[in-house]
């Protein structure tokens, strides 16, 4: 049944067209304005059919686009992934090693639970905006913006995968 939803999952660019990709990379950018985090938001319609045969899921996928895409990288290690598997209808959310004293796994939960509702509702822009937002009041806890701060070390752009 997995293999048929990946064979048939929607396009992320039908998901998510150019002006709506724009809108979240603006929603990403006015976040990171609050705070010294650096936030990205891959979206990826369907895995590949060795991923499928593999059995790797959306969490290791998720774990794949964080290294692929630089966010463990940054100079506070504080860099976050948001990435939405369209086939399997799921939500990761990556933080890099410098939230594990600072974040429980219950806070990122929840972010995800709020996106996923906002999912099935079949407003993805919406959802995806909600939880950045979300995020971003995360993020600022966690690291708050102090002076001049790092810059944005990572790009804004969504990332369609």
């Amino acid at each position: 049944m997995r293999a048929l939803r990946h064979l048939f999952a929607p396009s992320a660019r039908w998901r998510f067209p150019p002006a709506s990709l724009r809108r979240i990379a603006e929603a990403i950018a006015a976040g990171e304005a609050h705070h010294a985090g650096q936030l990205r938001f891959a979206v990826e319609s369907r895995l590949g059919w060795r991923d499928l045969l593999a059995g790797r899921d959306a969490r290791q996928a998720a774990r794949a686009a964080f290294a692929q895409l630089g966010v463990w990288d940054t100079v506070g290690n504080n860099g976050v992934l948001l990435y939405l598997l369209l086939a399997d209808h799921r939500i990761e959310i990556v933080a890099d090693r410098g939230y594990a004293r600072r974040i429980g796994d219950e806070r990122w939960q929840a972010v995800c639970d709020g996106i996923q509702r906002a999912l099935a509702a079949g407003e993805a822009e919406a959802a995806v905006l909600g939880g950045i937002a979300a995020l971003n009041e995360v993020m600022a806890q966690a690291f708050p913006r102090s002076g001049a701060g790092a810059g944005n070390e990572l790009a804004d752009a969504p990332v369609l995968l």
